[in-house]
């Protein structure tokens, strides 16, 4: 009989951090060969030197053939890019090495996803100076994604276990945030909002809109934004049969979320999400690249540097992004 299990892309992040380790320890969870084939991109001597601080024994199965090999409980299927020398990527520290190596695994994992090797890919951490100092100035995983597979109209969704955020805009400078307030771009992101619930399971999802402005801006009282741009992008989606709330509070929009009234809010820029779901879900929270021809899931946390090493890190972002990935690729498939 076929194995029905999506096979899942899961890259190492950046050697230096705490992604090698939260991969490891995930795969010690029977959920996760349970719900999928999960395939780590990466380096065998970057694992091993996470599993010596973890003390733990990895038994690695060689993956040649993506659809073939051993995907089950105790394994950990790796596709071996043998792409770094441990001295050029030292523990808790940037260096050009790692950051080199780690967009290199998001590249392998991308294209298996374009070819349709595998399902889903989900991402450990990059950090950004270790990828500028390798020469990839991007400012994250959504924009090189993006680069890689031509996608126009990429967002960055959170998954928290009672909130869901997607953003107009993310890694910009506030003024520059605010300018990307248009018509347009809100009704892309109300579309993504709309198609991302779906995936989850979502069938009417319930949007809410957060304002640019404090109160909305209160007809007018603190800014236009909200009238001038946020409105026109809600009536014509719902013109399209969603539905939509007016431009919302941003200081209670989220609460509201939280207590059942709405499936998902749209946020205008990315502190005004992030801080909600950072508070609620820091270690269960999940980013989601919506908008791209692949599916992409990632841990919401950063390649902490200061705890790599010790073993410290928990694996609960990592589980909820395989368990996201998973959904995501059952219900597209």
């Amino acid at each position: 009989m076929a194995d029905s299990r999506p096979i899942l892309a899961i890259t190492l992040g950046d050697p230096a951090g705490i992604g090698p380790e939260v991969v490891l320890k995930a795969l010690q969870h029977g959920e996760v060969f349970a719900a999928c084939r999960p395939l780590v991109i990466g380096d065998r001597g970057v694992l091993d030197r996470a599993a010596a601080w973890l003390d733990v024994g990895p038994r690695y199965e060689r993956i040649v053939d993506i659809g073939g090999g051993n995907y089950e409980e105790g394994m950990v299927p790796l596709l071996d890019l043998a792409n770094v020398e441990l001295a050029e990527a030292p523990v808790g520290e940037v260096s050009a090495g790692a950051g080199r190596a780690a967009v290199e695994y998001v590249m392998r994992a991308c294209d298996l996803a374009m070819a349709g090797q595998v399902e889903a890919v989900v991402t450990a951490p990059l950090n950004k100076e270790a990828m500028h100092r390798a020469g990839f100035l991007y400012p994250g995983h959504t924009e090189l994604l993006a680069e890689r597979t031509g996608a126009e109209r990429v967002s960055m969704l959170l998954v928290g276990p009672n909130l869901r955020v997607v953003h107009v805009s993310t890694h910009v400078a506030l003024e520059e945030a605010i300018r990307r307030v248009t018509p347009a771009r809100v009704l892309e992101v109300i579309e993504l909002a709309y198609r991302s619930c779906r995936m989850l399971g979502v069938e009417a999802p319930r949007i809410a809109v957060a304002g640019l402005n404090p109160h909305a801006s209160e007809n007018g009282l603190f800014g236009v934004q909200e009238a001038e741009q946020v409105e026109p992008a809600i009536e014509m989606a719902r013109a399209r049969g969603w539905t939509v709330s007016d431009p919302q509070p941003p200081d209670t929009v989220f609460l509201r979320a939280t207590r059942g009234e709405y499936d998902i809010v749209v946020a205008m820029y990315h502190d005004q999400g992030h801080i909600p779901m950072k508070l609620l879900a820091f270690d269960s929270g999940v980013n989601v690249s919506i908008g791209l021809p692949i599916i992409r899931t990632s841990v919401d946390h950063g390649t902490a540097f200061d705890i790599a090493g010790t073993g410290k890190a928990s694996e609960e972002s990592m589980l909820a992004a395989v368990r996201v990935a998973v959904t995501m690729a059952n219900s597209s498939g």
